[in-house]
């Protein structure tokens, strides 16, 4: 890599790392995305309804559609005392660039930024077909809901997904959701407890049966958990008053195939049988939902089902991306993510050809002192041009 080139992509994951860009909050870095943009002379720039922000160059002749895909937003930092390097200062030491998003996702974006401007003075625009990026927001809440904006006006063939992989091709994941059940009661005077109906009592009945259920299981991809994340009774705090509504949080891991009705029915066949036997047991179990503020001001929501996915090793697409990285000298192994992404969307809803592909290891996501190794950096942009090479040329 010239020393030019390897400037110029550390200089651009610094900048990006020095503009805070919290779900919701991503304007400034979109703005300064599309200066980047239109500097490096890119045919198009747009910024969508929810605000993620799209370039797109276009070959000389009709081909492939490839997108690369990074979301920009990034998790807060609740406590800057914490860090030994200013969380958006974007301090090197020891070969490694510091601060917030550094691994999830900003070194990723730069290094398909700088990728693909090195690939258009190499190539001009003697390529068939067209390159999108794709600055997503509010991915940390909505994994693959702003997603499906962008895969609607774009329509790729193909994406990169620039989520943390230490350089590893991802063929899948499972997906996620967030289940919410729900019990009702009736409210008394915790003196005169049997003048009501306890709705945490009823919840804690409906736990442990739900508790006894096995999820399915994969053979790559693992097992599907389903695990109790908080409970919460109302009204709280609930001095000399017996609660009469209860609410319980699940986290379910989402296997291939797996369908929103297909998840809740085991919880509402359990919800059926209990209230036969009881008729002061009233429940519902339903998936939760979010609404956020986007910084265009639009709203963003969307239900909490996020699916999961999984192309076989064997698909073409995936061993001429895999064969292609291995010679330049990166000793890509073939895996699956184990946590969620924007892949939810493009391959568990619409099946667009998706892999995972980014710089840095998983677990240096969201947690102090968040960086990014510079050889890894430096490994992810030649990766990026030679998928480039090896899909357009």
């Amino acid at each position: 890599m010239a020393n030019k080139e390897n400037d110029y992509l550390i200089e651009l994951c610094r900048q990006l790392i020095q503009i805070p860009s919290l779900s919701g909050e991503e304007g400034k870095l979109a703005k300064r995305l599309k200066e980047i943009y239109i500097e490096l002379g890119f045919d198009e720039v747009f910024i969508d309804e929810y605000g993620s922000i799209i370039t797109c160059i276009r070959g000389e002749n009709p081909g492939t559609k490839i997108l690369f895909d990074a979301h920009i937003d990034t998790v807060p930092v609740t406590d800057p005392s914490k860090w030994k390097h200013n969380p958006f200062g974007a301090e090197i030491e020891d070969g490694k660039i510091y601060g917030r998003g550094t691994s999830d996702m900003k070194g990723a974006l730069s290094a398909m930024i700088a990728a693909t401007k090195s690939f258009l003075e190499k190539y001009k625009k003697n390529f068939n077909g067209e390159i999108y990026i794709a600055g997503v927001v509010h991915e940390e809440c909505f994994e693959g809901v702003a997603a499906r904006k962008i895969s609607q006006r774009v329509n790729p063939d193909i994406v990169i997904i620039g989520e943390a992989s230490n350089l590893n091709i991802k063929c899948g994941q499972r997906g996620r959701a967030e289940i919410v059940v729900e019990t009702f009661g009736r409210s008394a005077h915790s003196a005169n407890p049997e003048k009501g109906v306890n709705a945490a009592y009823k919840m804690m009945d409906l736990v442990n049966e739900i508790q006894k259920l096995n999820c399915p299981s994969h053979d790559i991809l693992g097992k599907g958990i389903m695990e109790l994340t908080d409970i919460k009774s109302s009204p709280y705090p609930g001095a000399s008053v017996v609660p009469d509504y209860c609410k319980a949080t699940y986290d379910r891991r989402l296997l291939v195939g797996e369908t929103p009705e297909e998840v809740l029915k085991p919880i509402q066949q359990i919800i059926s049988r209990m209230e036969e036997k009881d008729v002061h047991f009233n429940a519902k179990v339903s998936f939760a939902s979010g609404t956020e503020k986007c910084h265009t001001g639009n709203i963003i929501e969307g239900e909490r089902f996020f699916p999961g996915w999984l192309f076989s090793k064997q698909d073409d697409f995936i061993q001429k991306i895999w064969k292609g990285i291995r010679s330049i000298g990166i000793s890509a192994e073939l895996t699956e993510y184990s946590f969620c992404t924007n892949g939810s969307h493009y391959a568990g809803e619409k099946r667009i050809k998706t892999i995972g592909f980014g710089p840095s290891m998983e677990n240096l996501a969201h947690i102090v002192d968040e960086h990014i190794e510079m050889d890894q950096l430096q490994l992810a942009y030649k990766g990026y041009q030679k998928i480039l090479e090896m899909i357009l040329r």
